[in-house]
């Protein structure tokens, strides 16, 4: 097949924007006007499934959970001021701050804890309920103390808990630490006055000071990103590798993207073994195949770097086993190439054919960039392919998530026996027992046996680290690159020193 430059592809994005110019039509009092992409939906819930990224940020301002992020992507506290944990790791006990609902009734632990179990439920939508193995109970101890009790010890529970999808949301209403009000299209942020303040006119003259609030809205990437050259916006959040080709294209500098080195997942996931996927061998040629130093180069990102292991390099606590290294990785790309084409030329000299396999990725600019160079690794060894929408039935499918907490089985449970992969019994039973061992040492080994038994049966092509990139004006002092990929909304200015 012929491949299409990037180039051609940044020059379509670029066609499809507004005539863009610089001029700040907001002086330094006003609200911060943050764009985010993707639609921002005020309904939306933990229980509404993925979020947006808009819809991310607003619950996160307005609904934060039992802790948070800060600017730097460090545990903050959240609806909780403080928390201590048993000195066996079982036990997370968290006192909660003074606050109230939307409708000012006061938050209890009783409404809190009967959020969090609903968010964990075996027929919840939440996306992180698979996350959360360990725990046993969620129970509220008195009218502030909620107690979280696991099974097992999890010192990154915290993390999980700090995701802006486990905002606590009652029924629609929000806590903070920002309220919100529709205006247009967007949505009107201000901070929640101090409902322990002495003069309570005082704290809400200075929670509706203008310079006090932002100014969110969500929409397509291309908009967010004239928004920002044109003064409208001071600052654009949620983008992806699907939506970089629109930061090119919009020539706004370089020296305003913000990028995120996070750790996670970013690769092909096989969600069929039939036919040719159905066995191991076949897999693995189509693994080794990828020239993923040729793909990452054509978004023109530095940081972006590829990535050739199952399970990311996180940054553990507990100096959890590092990701295992596949023995292919050593032969340069020319004898990867070579010893995937001999597999596929061996299944057709057995008379069988390769029926093209169907790619889902985003239908966006970056993902046709994407898939074009999929598409031409898997020519170039003999197995034909077409790309399919991301809802569509595949035979592959795009995983593009950042890990949430350090977990070093977060990778290898996300890649075994969900919906959207295949199931191998043999690694899952060993992550089970990782899962409900407190032995450390006997837990990385178990990690290890499951890792290198996925990377036999090849359920996934991994291909790089995730890409995360945001705008930011000079205005925007706390919006900084952190390994979360976190940029809560009421952290956007940073303190003064």
């Amino acid at each position: 097949m012929r491949l299409i430059r990037p180039a051609i592809l940044f020059s379509l994005v670029a066609s499809a924007s507004v005539a863009l110019s610089g001029c700040d039509l907001f002086g330094e009092r006003g609200p911060v006007k943050i764009a985010a992409i993707g639609t921002l939906n005020p309904a939306a819930t933990p229980l509404s499934g993925e979020l947006s990224g808009a819809n991310a940020a607003l619950l996160d301002a307005t609904s934060q959970g039992l802790v948070s992020y800060d600017g730097e992507g460090q545990i903050d506290t959240g609806l909780a001021d403080r928390w201590t944990v048993t000195t066996d790791g079982r036990s997370y006990i968290f006192r909660l701050r003074e606050a109230k609902w939307t409708n000012g009734r006061k938050v209890t632990a009783e409404d809190v804890s009967a959020i969090l179990r609903s968010y964990l439920a075996p027929t919840s939508r939440h996306i992180l309920k698979d996350d959360f193995p360990e725990v046993e109970t969620i129970k509220a101890m008195t009218e502030t103390v909620i107690e979280i009790r696991l099974a097992v010890p999890q010192p990154a529970i915290l993390e999980l808990l700090a995701q802006p999808s486990m905002a606590i949301v009652n029924k629609g209403m929000g806590w903070g630490p920002m309220r919100g009000r529709k205006i247009g299209r967007a949505v009107l942020l201000s901070p929640v006055p101090d409902p322990l303040a002495e003069d309570p006119e005082a704290a809400e003259a200075a929670a509706n000071d203008p310079a006090a609030s932002i100014e969110l809205v969500g929409t397509s990437p291309e908009g967010a990103l004239a928004r920002f050259k044109n003064g409208y916006a001071d600052g654009v959040i949620g983008g992806r590798f699907s939506t970089l080709p629109y930061f090119v294209a919009s020539n706004v500098g370089r020296s305003r993207l913000v990028v995120d080195p996070v750790p996670g997942l970013f690769g092909l996931s096989f969600v069929r073994a039939e036919g040719f996927l159905a066995t191991d061998i076949n897999r693995d040629a189509l693994v080794r195949a990828i020239r993923r130093e040729r793909l990452i180069e054509a978004f023109g990102l530095a940081e972006w770097q590829p990535q050739v292991t199952l399970r990311p390099a996180l940054y553990t606590r507990d100096g959890g086993p590092v990701p295992l290294v596949p023995a292919w990785a050593d032969f340069d790309e020319a004898s990867r190439l070579a010893q995937a084409k001999r597999v596929v030329d061996a299944w057709r000299a057995a008379g069988r054919e390769i029926e093209p396999l169907r790619i889902a990725v985003p239908d966006t600019p970056g993902g046709r960039i994407l898939f074009a160079y999929v598409a031409a690794d898997f020519n170039a060894i003999g197995v034909p392919s077409r790309r399919v929408a991301m809802a569509s039935s595949a035979d592959l499918r795009l995983i593009d998530e950042v890990a949430p907490n350090d977990d070093p089985l977060w990778g290898i449970r996300r890649l075994s026996c969900r919906r959207d992969t295949l199931c191998n019994r043999e690694a899952q039973n060993l992550i089970d027992l990782a899962t409900a061992n407190i032995d450390i040492g006997q837990r990385r080994q178990q990690i290890s046996e499951a890792e290198a038994v996925l990377a036999r049966y090849a359920p996934f092509i991994p291909l790089a680290t995730p890409l995360r990139w945001s705008v930011a004006s000079q205005r925007l002092t706390g919006l900084r690159a952190n390994g979360r990929a976190q940029h809560p909304l009421n952290h956007l200015i940073a303190a003064p020193n």
